[in-house]
């Protein structure tokens, strides 16, 4: 199923039970148990296309940890979604940026960069990271060989390093998946500086599995240290010890996978309590500190908090189901398993 893209004019003003701020995985599947429960939802994101960074970054990077799919890739997972919700017609207000709120809990009025009114009687804060973008190795002359495409910080399509020589530089689960994904069609170096992975436990060790039967060449313990090339063409990555030690890896592609840096842009000035950037909620109800706004994925923090897709879609029924009394405050909810009450629509 081709992924939707909502392009509507600007100036809308809109009537909705749920204002979701981020159509990421998280707030995809919010429209699902919002829906689920008779409750009408409203997806707002600054990117043209839903799924978040699935879609913008690496609709082909396969995630292994998605109950019932041994493996899918990003994108899928978003066409996946998409069809889920298909049965209660969301609208979609995309290449939008929420910039006010204001009201409260039962009254809220969202406002856009593109002249847009929204009005909610709850909020769903499903930012991811908000505003991202890559972090750069500090490397003199970086930008010619970012305008080339030599190095890359995304992998929008895998068949297109087929058969080039691909360093990657990073310790944490996009390094190691990508490693993984890459081996079978490219020449890959993976680069960290120390052998401990930050990664996913089963994914770590199907790195060192590969390492050991020769498909992957593991550089530790190296960091990033100088590209060579001309005219923006790389040729070789340089790599240095703590101590000073050099060795240069022939190389086509650079990929660091170094994190994103995170920006809540206006959603900070809202007034939600923080915590480095994030959302702090009550895990019970996903609640933040201002009545009524509640949030969930990668956004948020609280004690136990694992930034997972899966605990995303948790953090999803649990939103849905604490602003039923919200929106319905004189209806009792009486809970139901969808194999039972079936999808509405359907």
């Amino acid at each position: 199923m081709p992924r939707r893209v909502y392009a509507p004019c600007m100036g809308q003003i809109i009537e909705t039970d749920v204002a979701i701020v981020g159509a990421g995985p998280a707030g995809l599947f919010a429209v699902f148990e919002l829906g689920m429960l008779k409750l009408r939802g409203v997806l707002l994101d600054a990117l043209d296309e839903v799924g978040g960074q699935c879609t913008a970054l690496y609709p082909e990077k396969p995630i292994y940890d998605i109950p019932a799919h041994p493996a899918i890739e990003a994108g899928e997972l978003v066409s996946q979604l998409e069809k889920q919700i298909a049965p209660f017609d969301a609208p979609r207000l995309l290449g939008r940026r929420v910039n006010g709120l204001a009201g409260g809990i039962g009254d809220f009025t969202l406002t856009t960069d593109r002249d847009d009114t929204i009005h909610a009687k709850a909020v769903i804060v499903a930012a991811g990271v908000g505003a991202f973008g890559p972090n750069r190795p500090p490397l003199d002359g970086l930008a010619a060989y970012e305008a080339t495409g030599s190095v890359q910080y995304y992998v929008r399509r895998r068949e297109e390093l087929r058969g080039k020589r691909v360093v990657i530089a990073g310790g944490g689960d996009s390094a190691v998946d990508w490693a993984l994904a890459l081996k079978d069609i490219a020449s890959v170096s993976v680069i960290h500086r120390r052998p401990k992975f930050r990664a996913a436990p089963e994914t770590a060790a199907r790195l060192d599995e590969a390492a050991a039967r020769g498909e992957i060449d593991m550089v530790i313990p190296y960091q990033l240290h100088a590209l060579h090339g001309a005219g923006g063409v790389l040729t070789e990555v340089e790599v240095a010890t703590l101590q000073g030690q050099t060795k240069r890896l022939p190389a086509d592609v650079l990929l660091p996978f170094f994190g994103l840096s995170m920006d809540l842009g206006p959603i900070a000035a809202w007034g939600l309590e923080l915590d480095r950037h994030h959302v702090k909620i009550d895990p019970s109800s996903c609640a933040t500190s201002i009545p009524g706004v509640f949030a969930i994925g990668d956004v948020v923090t609280y004690p136990g908090k694992l930034k997972l897709i899966l605990q995303g879609f948790a953090e999803a029924a649990v939103a849905a189901h604490a602003i039923h009394p919200i929106v319905h405050p004189d209806q009792a909810l009486h809970f139901e398993y969808s194999t039972s009450k079936g999808v509405p629509g359907t």
